[in-house]
């Protein structure tokens, strides 16, 4: 089937040039999608693995442990798709609020991602529905410190913006003008609720991230929030009991083809070859994140096996231990505080735990020393440039 482009152009004058932007038509794509049989087989792969994902919750010692820092590498992979230089460690460190020198721009970005989802997650689970309302919510949590903060939080934008390019007239693509925001968002809505008609989850997640980043009604923050949209559709149909399917690193790893399919989708129409590259994504995403659970939940067991080992010491080093899952980098103060152990007895676990390769000293300082929980953050580092 030959199909056009998904959309129309408008000719508009912007910052003291002529230039045409796109309007896209409201989903779903007319003339309907094409799901022939190697797509068919894709997507139910796709919902295998999925699948598989929502059900290593259940074998997760504390799934909220796990939660806390694969949100927190979500967070890092989606700023530096945008061009931030923050690393997992570089937030660890300035969530601690004892380490100086962190990159304090980029990491408060990283910082106003991770309460971004935290704010949609516990919106949903109060019964809160996916809707404009609350995705400028989440747009204001987004862009609430740093550099962001004064490109209009928590409001759709009123003046025109592009992507690539410097200026309008040799951009990549021109969102549409602000006139027509509402209208776009307010239809894109409709879709999230299966109107006009019902769509298949994985296709409407698909496709709502197009449709999304296509408007970009935001000023700022619309590829952050387009690629959280699709977590947040998935968590609202109840598809998924935990935020923890993330596409970031699937699109940082084929960064170039993610933006010319994009394109592809506006100009031609061609939702089928978008579809074949997000359904790959989510199941490629999907495996990964089963396998990196199976890797902590691997190290905790065997890390918990060796500190048995330590006599009447145990038990101290076992709660300095379950801390360290929460708060992989830590200064001795601060681990006697979270503990209830005393400055010397928590010293005396870091000395066992050092001995053993679990943790080790990452400052080289005399006085203020902190603490990474090693193998746990290279876990997680994998695929972080």
């Amino acid at each position: 089937m030959q199909r056009t482009a998904i959309g129309y152009t408008l000719p508009i004058s912007t910052v003291g040039e002529r230039c045409h932007a796109f309007v896209p038509h409201p989903l779903p794509p007319q003339p309907p999608l094409q799901i022939n049989g190697v797509l068919h087989e894709i997507m139910d792969n796709t919902l295998i693995e999925l699948g598989r994902l929502d059900s290593i919750s259940l074998f997760l010692p504390e799934t909220s442990l796990f939660l806390y820092m694969y949100i927190r590498k979500e967070a890092v992979l989606s700023s530096q798709i945008e061009g931030t230089q923050s690393t997992l460690s570089d937030l660890l460190l300035f969530e601690s609020e004892e380490a100086p020198g962190v990159p304090l721009d980029d990491v408060i970005e990283v910082s106003n991602y991770v309460a971004a989802i935290d704010y949609g997650i516990k919106r949903l689970n109060e019964g809160f529905p996916l809707s404009l309302r609350l995705i400028k919510e989440i747009h204001a949590q987004l862009l609430k410190k740093g550099r962001g903060s004064f490109q209009s939080p928590g409001e759709f934008r009123r003046t025109q913006n592009w992507i690539g390019g410097t200026r309008p007239g040799n951009a990549l693509f021109v969102p549409p003008p602000p006139d027509y925001v509402m209208t776009c968002m307010g239809d894109l809505e409709k879709f999230f609720h299966n109107q006009p008609e019902k769509t298949p989850l994985l296709i409407k997640a698909a496709l709502s991230h197009v449709q999304f980043e296509t408007i970009h009604p935001f000023l700022d923050g619309n590829g952050r929030l387009g690629r959280l949209l699709i977590t947040l559709l998935l968590c609202a149909a109840g598809v998924l009991k935990q935020p923890i399917l993330y596409l970031s690193l699937y699109f940082k790893t084929h960064r170039q083809q993610y933006y010319d399919l994009l394109q592809v989708v506006r100009t031609e129409g061609n939702w089928e070859k978008w579809l074949h590259f997000f359904m790959t994504g989510v199941k490629e995403t999907s495996t990964q994140a089963v396998e990196t659970t199976q890797k902590l939940i691997y190290l905790f067991k065997n890390d918990i096996n060796k500190l048995n080992t330590l006599g009447k010491q145990t038990g101290s080093v076992l709660r300095v231990h379950q801390i360290l899952q929460q708060k992989p980098i830590i200064s001795i103060a601060k681990a006697a505080k979270e503990t209830g152990l005393t400055v010397p007895t928590v010293t005396g676990a870091f000395e066992h735990l050092m001995r053993l390769e679990i943790v080790r000293e990452v400052t080289g300082r005399k006085r203020g020393r902190l603490y990474m929980y090693t193998q746990y953050v290279d876990i997680l580092n994998e695929g972080i440039g």
